[in-house]
């Protein structure tokens, strides 16, 4: 091996790549949550409108995320 050049780095498995996207999507499915509760309580709203929109961005967000890291680590194979 020339001095110029560095070992190349073994990629890591995807499970271990995609091993926190559960925890990533409850985190992100809890906060947005969290912040449509308090949304909800500081309008005083009986029906919790905001909550249920923000757990559904949260989800929606949770997924794309998962997709875009899915389509990197399939580009990466290819």
């Amino acid at each position: 091996m020339n001095k110029n050049q560095l070992p190349k780095k073994k990629p890591l498995n995807k499970f271990i790549r995609l091993t926190g996207v559960g925890l990533q999507m409850g985190i992100t499915i809890y906060v947005a949550a969290y912040f449509g509760k308090k949304i909800d309580a500081h309008y005083q709203f009986e029906k919790r409108y905001f909550t249920f929109l923000f757990i559904i961005i949260g989800f929606v967000g949770s997924l794309v995320s998962l997709l875009v890291q899915l389509k990197k680590i399939n580009e990466e194979d290819s």
